[in-house]
Order: C-alpha cells, then sequence, then structure tokens
C-alpha cells in the first residue's frame, strides 16, 4: 500500500529526512514513531503529495504520487496536522463541502460515517459547539468519506482526554477489522502504538534508526532476568561459575544462558543461603526500547544535525 523508495527532503541546507526506505502491507496497522522535528510529518506530507521531495519515490496504492497524486490519493483518506472546520456551520454542512473537493458524496454515505465515528445525533450542531474530541471525530468523518483503502492517520490522539484516547483505539481498530483498512498511524503515545500496531519505524533527526514488529522489539531482551539479592556481585559470581548466567547488565540484571529458567538460579540462591528478594524475567517496553533509541545522539555514518 505504501512503498518509499530513498524518499528525501531538504529545506535549503538543512535535511529534515534522509534518504528513507519504508513499506506498509495492505491490512496492517503501522506506526510512524520519533521526537518533534523528527521527519514523520515531513515524510506523510510527500506521501499526500503536499510536500515537494528533494530525492527519492513515494509509491502510494501503487502510484508515483509524483506522477499521478489523483490516482495515487484516489482511495486514501487522512487526518494530516491540525483539521480546519467552518466553525458556523453544522458538522453535516461541514462534511457536505469537503466533499465536493472530490465528488458529491449521497446523503447515505455522510450518515454511514458519522455513525462510524460516534456523530450521531450532534450532526446537524454547529461545529463551534464541539468539544475536541468531537472535532477529532469528524475529521476522521471526513478522512472516511471517499471511502478509502488506506487511512493515514498524523497524532489522532493529540490533545485528547483518557476516554477519548479510548474512544479513538476502539475505532482505529475497528476500522482495520470491519472495513479492512490499511492504517499508517503516527502518534507520540507510545502506549497507544503498543497497543495498535504490529509493525513500527523509529526516525531520530531525519534518518529512520529502526524498521521492525514489535515482537522484536519485545523479544530484544530475550533471557534478560531483573535480580534483587543480598549481595548482586557474589550472586553473579556464583551463578556465573554454575554456567547459569552470562551476563549482567546495571548491576541489577542478569542474562541467562540459553536454555536456563529462572527456578534454576532460585535453587541455586537459596541452596547457598542466599536472600532473594525478586526475580522477574523482563519483556522490552516499546517505550523503554524507543528511549535508548533517542539517546543515541548521532547514528551510526551520519553526522548529527540540528
Amino acid at each position: 500500500m505504501i512503498a518509499l523508495q530513498q524518499l528525501s527532503k531538504k529545506f535549503g541546507d538543512r535535511w529534515a529526512l534522509r534518504p528513507l526506505d519504508l513499506s506498509v502491507s495492505h491490512g496492517e496497522i503501522f506506526g510512524l514513531l520519533g521526537h518533534n522535528g523528527a521527519g514523520k510529518s515531513t515524510a506523510i506530507g510527500m506521501m499526500l503529495g503536499q510536500v515537494w521531495p528533494t530525492g527519492g519515490e513515494a509509491h502510494i496504492c501503487g502510484h508515483d504520487v509524483a506522477i499521478d497524486r489523483r490516482l495515487a490519493l484516489h482511495k486514501v483518506g487522512a487526518i494530516f496536522e491540525t483539521p480546519v472546520f467552518y466553525d458556523y456551520l453544522s458538522g453535516w454542512r461541514n462534511l457536505e463541502l469537503l466533499s465536493q473537493y472530490t465528488a458529491p458524496t449521497p446523503p447515505a454515505r455522510l450518515r454511514e460515517v458519522i455513525e462510524w465515528v460516534g456523530l450521531t445525533g450532534r450532526e446537524k450542531s454547529k461545529v463551534k459547539t464541539y468539544s475536541h474530541g468531537m472535532r477529532t471525530r469528524l475529521a476522521l468523518a471526513q478522512a472516511l468519506l471517499p471511502n478509502p483503502e488506506l487511512l493515514i492517520l498524523d497524532e489522532p490522539s493529540d490533545g485528547l482526554d483518557p476516554e477519548g484516547i479510548h474512544e479513538m483505539r476502539q475505532t482505529i481498530l475497528r476500522l482495520r477489522h470491519e472495513l479492512g483498512l490499511t492504517i499508517l498511524l503516527s502518534s507520540h503515545l507510545l502506549n497507544e502504538v503498543e497497543q495498535l500496531c504490529t509493525r513500527i519505524a523509529v526516525l531520530n533527526k531525519g534518518v529512520k534508526v529502526f524498521d521492525g514488529t514489535l515482537e522484536q522489539i519485545r523479544q530484544s531482551r530475550h533471557g534478560w532476568v531483573r535480580l534483587r539479592v543480598g549481595d548482586f556481585a557474589a550472586a553473579v559470581a556464583d551463578l556465573t561459575a554454575q554456567q547459569l548466567v552470562v551476563d549482567t547488565h546495571d548491576g541489577s540484571h542478569v542474562v541467562l544462558l540459553p536454555g536456563v529458567d529462572t527456578d534454576a538460579l532460585v535453587r541455586r540462591l537459596v541452596e547457598q543461603g542466599m536472600r532473594v528478594f525478586e526475580i522477574v524475567r523482563e519483556e522490552q517496553t516499546l517505550e523503554g526500547f524507543y528511549l535508548e533509541l533517542m539517546k543515541k545522539k548521532e547514528t551510526p555514518g551520519v553526522p548529527a544535525r540540528d
């Protein structure tokens, strides 16, 4: 659905996005992560034909955006940057007017998308009376008007309260499950990304520093165990001599020898009269993984830029 090949953008002498290769397959929810200024919005802008690339190509739904933007985006819906509506008009009238940019939309389709996003009963109210969450739902309704196959969402939960974030998450999952949509999601909310996406890419200073599955991230600490004992150094020395652990980290973690489980560690430590307060197998979280990536001031082989 999305294929970016060496896509890049330079503003003056500053790289906003260095050559980027990225692919999103049909039916998946893909997360695009990065700090402010990392290049996420620039990449999305080029996918939508709103930013002209310095180099490379963006293929959406099998078509080159630069060559045939209309055909490439024919089955694409998007929430990009801050949605703007006519506050003095109703939500319904806003959708009617905005649909004219593509093609007139029959009332039945308007009712359908309004129901999908949970605005039924408020569609005739003026937008100036809408809460932030309702405006976000109206933006999603607009994105669904063309009956898209691909949905591109730039920070869809930004500014929502916990209840609104939960509702947006459930709506996104429904759209993928019931309509079979492919969804590209850019977000700062790592917990939401972890619950929604199966695959992510991380940008840092315009450079892709990771592209893979959430399962790969979770397994990146396979074999790590958090160990709290009376004497950590003595415990590690004994466990290493017994060939139960092969490494340590931060004075609080041990890495087990493949095939060794935590019960073997507990049994050995108790036999040696050592006090064991805690022993927990660790699974890498997206937040922990992301923060470790962001700590790198430079990407190997690429000079850091502001």
